[in-house]
């Protein structure tokens, strides 16, 4: 490569490294406004929405913002013990989760596990998009970190539970447990607590069957409740 060409290439790398750095500045600055500012959507919620609209233009999704502290104990409890029972303790990323996964997926021969922490799954449902790649991986731990950093345990799973898709159009503990139960979030005891909480997987999935191997699970994270810590 003669000089001319190094420049320019140069040139074509400090262009690709400054839109990298505007780019996590951009997602610092949301982070840093929704600390005390409820996010109005997510990247998860715009495009499951865009599809939505490519069968029905009119279509709308559900969801309605509720404060933490209007938000039952038991689902609270529920969702942190099914998908992240460590939440209050690491930060962000659970190393034992992770080689958990690893071990279950390389027995199964399949991706089975996927060890992601509460932090994690928000961090992609604000931003990013569900297809998954290396580099995507690697975006969401820039702002899982960013997300432990500058909120608070509680504004975590506050915002989490606020965002979370929970069913087809359904996003969010109220409209949940409303489209679920007929309650509001508040209401919710234990039994739907825990059904709400085995869901988060797979929510369409799970939206409208309910089955053994679910209501098991569901089951085995009602016992665990009791001893799960939440912020």
């Amino acid at each position: 490569m003669d000089k001319k060409h190094r420049r320019v290439a140069g040139r074509i790398a400090a262009v690709l490294v400054l839109l990298v750095l505007l780019y996590q500045g951009w997602i610092m600055a949301h982070i840093w406004w929704w600390k005390a500012h409820n996010p109005d959507s997510t990247r998860f919620m715009r495009l499951h929405l865009a599809r939505l609209q490519e069968q029905d233009p009119k279509a709308r999704l559900r969801q309605h913002w509720v404060p933490y502290e209007s938000i039952s104990i038991h689902l609270k409890q529920a969702v942190v013990a099914a998908e992240d029972d460590r939440f209050v303790e690491h930060n962000g990323f659970d190393w034992e989760g992770i080689q958990y996964a690893l071990e279950k997926n390389q027995r199964r021969g399949t991706a089975v596990a996927g060890g992601s922490t509460i932090t994690q799954q928000l961090a992609k449902n604000l931003f990013l998009s569900p297809s998954r790649s290396y580099l995507r991986k690697a975006q969401e731990a820039i702002i899982t970190v960013m997300l432990e950093a500058m909120w608070s345990k509680r504004r975590i799973l506050e915002v989490y539970l606020n965002v979370v898709e929970w069913g087809a159009g359904v996003f969010g503990c109220e409209a949940a447990a409303q489209h679920y139960f007929g309650l509001s979030s508040n209401r919710l005891g234990p039994g739907e607590a825990t059904l709400l909480a085995v869901k988060l997987p797979n929510p369409r999935r799970y939206e409208h069957h309910v089955g053994p191997r679910l209501a098991a699970h569901a089951e085995r994270v009602r016992a665990r409740m009791a001893h799960t810590r939440v912020p």
